[in-house]
């Protein structure tokens, strides 16, 4: 395979076919095993040309797939004048290269595929930053199957004779090509890592100064409605298409409740079965916002066929984040779109709390925004507070952070009864303004 270049692995517009084996343990559907695959690769750029499944107990060492299978998927290739194979699956580099000298194309795993999207996807320096560090880390290992093109010479003079050793500096060009990338990688690497831990000081920073608000984070499988909801809720403007991986950066907006009350409304990137374990580490700091949530609503499309598949895979990602026992509340989003009113149900009787809502046609925001409101007055006290009456700035932090039942005027005071929390009365109090609790 010497005009095979492993160092291309974009498949945009190339014709493609689908390999998928099914384990005991594979979290897919049944139905339509290989349906989020070919949802990927069309993101990617990709032409779906023909699909493969097989079931297996255990993988195999060699091809991943049996050799028979192996060979029906040359042929299928060459039937198809297909240019690369993408597998549903994780493969080791051996089996990479025992595939491709089988196929005689490029063949690209689930990983490989979910990081040329994010490529593509990411616009600002912090998601490109976390998307080259991933692909690095992805292909460190993988250097030596890239470079298998190139010659190596065996002894001094080019020599190839048996018992020929070569000294410093006599062995061939792909073996020094290897070592050199590999430092390269492992020096850029480093400084990804670097310049990433100093984002990451940064974004736990803000994240941490926002403790004293309410804060909320839309999580989920990727094109369940997050970003569409989060423009419905807070008119953010945020990108919105029908596409996987969308939003790659998390956007942050005040979320106005009615009564003076705010939270902050985060929407974040989404996840997919089996999320890419470098994907999840180098976005961390992306994730920040959920990490640090005071509620999680975890958006699903309840049309999608796949959706309990879906929203395993997400809350499995949220796991792995150590959210799965953070407050959430379960949106069954484009509730209009589905009939299946028995799948609906049980979604809803396996989740501690849920909603049917339509971020598209508003349906059920109402009784969000509900929620969420009593969610916050489970921290809220009502106090009585006098304030001076010339402190327009602590009296205009009341209306903005408070609700304010009564107020009344007397000897230059301005007296309130009102609902806050205890964190904003508490920073109210140590903030300088001239503010007394009287019960």
């Amino acid at each position: 395979m010497e005009d095979l270049s492993r160092t291309e692995l974009s498949v945009h517009r190339e014709r493609a076919v689908l390999v998928g084996v099914i384990l005991p343990d594979s979290l897919v559907d049944s139905h339509e095993p290989l349906a989020e695959l070919a949802s990927l690769a069309r993101t990617a750029g990709a032409v779906v040309v023909d699909e493969v499944v097989q079931r297996r107990y255990r993988v195999d060492p060699a091809h991943y797939v049996g050799r028979g299978k192996a060979e029906e998927i040359g042929r299928r290739v060459e039937a198809h004048e297909a240019d690369v194979v993408i597998f549903d699956n994780d493969l080791s580099p051996a089996q990479i290269r025992d595939i491709e000298r089988l196929t005689q194309r490029k063949v690209i795993d689930r990983s490989e595929l979910i990081l040329d999207i994010f490529a593509t996807r990411a616009q600002t320096r912090e998601a490109r930053l976390q998307v080259e560090l991933a692909q690095l880390e992805y292909t460190a290992p993988r250097l030596r199957g890239m470079w298998k093109h190139l010659e190596r010479i065996a002894g001094a003079g080019g020599g190839t004779g048996a018992g020929v050793v070569g000294g410093i500096g006599t062995r061939g060009p792909g073996e020094r090509q290897i070592e050199i990338d590999r430092r390269l990688v492992s020096k850029r690497i480093t400084q990804l890592r670097r310049e990433l831990s100093r984002i990451d000081r940064r974004r736990v920073r803000e994240v941490r100064a926002r403790s004293d608000q309410f804060t909320v984070s839309l999580v989920g499988y990727t094109n369940a409605g997050k970003s569409t909801l989060m423009n419905a809720l807070t008119d953010a403007g945020v990108r919105v298409e029908d596409k996987l991986f969308a939003t790659l950066d998390t956007t942050t907006r005040r979320w106005q409740l009615g009564d003076g009350q705010v939270a902050l409304l985060s929407d974040t990137v989404g996840f997919v079965r089996d999320l890419p374990h470098h994907l999840v580490a180098s976005f961390r700091a992306t994730l920040e916002e959920a990490i640090h949530a005071d509620l999680l609503l975890h958006v699903v499309d309840a049309s999608s066929p796949q959706v309990e598949t879906e929203v395993q895979a997400a809350q499995n990602v949220l796991a792995d984040l150590g959210l799965a026992d953070r407050p959430t509340l379960l949106l069954l989003n484009k509730i209009d779109m589905t009939d299946d009113e028995a799948l609906v149900q049980i979604l809803e009787k396996n989740a501690a709390a849920s909603l049917r809502i339509s971020a598209r046609t508003g349906m059920g925001l109402d009784e969000l925004v509900e929620f969420v409101r009593g969610q916050m007055s489970c921290d809220n006290v009502r106090v009585a507070i006098e304030v001076d009456a010339a402190d327009g700035r602590t009296l205009s932090l009341l209306d903005r952070c408070g609700r304010i039942h009564r107020r009344e005027y007397r000897d230059r005071a301005a007296r309130l009864d009102v609902s806050i929390s205890r964190a904003d009365l508490a920073r109210l109090c140590s903030g300088g303004g001239a503010i007394r609790v009287l019960e």
